[in-house]
């Protein structure tokens, strides 16, 4: 059995963290750190998870060494905490920004601060199996992208891949997100009064995911980020021009290559029909990550869709994903939930 704990375990993504870990047929959960509720029930905070589970938060102080430890902290935290989880675990999972980004400078860019451990950045792997499974079956640092940059990375690659789009042109991405993806500690601006009924972009230009997205495919992105009045799921439409004689039928067989092998991108590409297109609220709780897309032949115009649950493949689902490769375990075990409908 792995033992694993979670750092960060009161929040949204650490409860997401606590649910998997806990119906994992390969995992002990031996510790659940929450620097403000030491010595409480975890299901007093995740009520989900009565009767599963009679795990108390404890300090880090009082971690047992273990064989993985998951980050769920608030971003800029880790990168002050990581010389101390390195001493604690073989394996280190960061769910948050401070490793995603392979360049200090670019990191200081979007997160307006300095990296405080810049030296790191090279070892850690990205925590994004389609994209970089061989190297996360060595991997000790492993950071999990953003979801919505998982969502656009996962929906562009086909197309990078198989040299299909006009990079000249980049990618416009504009992202939708509910109010999970602002944390369990979210502001004023996530108070229901405030969020019920309202499609609010937060990020007009230069969300930090755009940083992501960029690196891992190596075209140039701007996104822009619309929180809407779902509680999980985010949906990315990602706006590209293909090259001349690109038509429908390639950007199809590209998709199909490039992931009939991978057991949590489904590609939906009906004609028609209420699900003809990728939708969060279908797999709400799932692992999985659905793309497809639309074509104006015409103009060569494309919108391809990504959509996923924002905590789970977007966040704890992914992480554990990539434990299991790091573990040669199945990839697929303790995250074959499909999903619910009707929701």
């Amino acid at each position: 059995m792995l033992r694993v704990t979670v750092v960060g375990a009161a929040g949204y993504i650490g409860g997401e963290l606590l649910r998997l870990l806990l119906g994992h047929p390969e995992v002990e959960v031996v510790g659940a750190v929450s620097s403000r509720l030491p010595g409480k029930r975890v299901d007093g905070v995740h009520p989900n998870l009565r009767s599963v589970t009679e795990l108390t938060f404890c300090s880090a102080e009082d971690v047992p060494e273990s064989d993985a430890v998951f980050l769920a902290l608030p971003h800029r935290a880790v990168m002050e905490q990581i010389e101390h989880w390195r001493g604690r675990a073989g394996l280190v999972v960061d769910l948050t920004g401070d490793f995603r980004l392979a360049d200090p400078e670019v990191f200081r860019d979007y997160y307006g601060t300095e990296h405080t451990a810049p030296h790191l950045l090279p070892a850690f792997v990205p925590g994004l199996p389609e994209l970089h499974r061989k190297r996360l079956r060595d991997a000790d640092l492993i950071s999990v992208p953003g979801c919505m940059a998982t969502a656009a990375v996962l929906a562009l690659h086909p197309l990078v891949t198989h040299d299909l789009l006009d990079r000249e042109q980049g990618v416009q991405v504009d992202a939708r997100t509910g109010s999970s993806g602002s944390g369990a500690t979210a502001g004023p601006a996530n108070l229901h009064a405030e969020r019920s009924g309202a499609m609010r972009v937060f990020a007009p230009t230069r969300h930090r995911h755009e940083a992501e997205i960029a690196q891992h495919l190596g075209v140039r992105a701007a996104m822009t980020a619309t929180g809407v009045e779902a509680v999980r799921g985010v949906q990315t439409l990602c706006h590209g021009t293909l090259r001349p004689g690109v038509d429908a039928a390639t950007v199809r067989r590209a998709f199909r290559e490039q992931y009939t092998a991978e057991p949590f991108v489904r590609v939906v590409a009906h004609q028609r029909g209420t699900h003809r297109y990728p939708d969060p609220k279908i797999l709400l709780g799932s692992n999985f990550c659905d793309v497809g897309f639309a074509l104006d032949e015409d103009t060569g115009r494309l919108t391809v869709i990504g959509a996923l649950d924002n905590l789970v493949k977007g966040g704890a689902g992914n992480a554990v994903q990539c434990l299991n490769i790091r573990s040669g375990l199945p990839e697929n075990l303790g995250l074959t939930f499909p999903g619910l409908h009707p929701l």
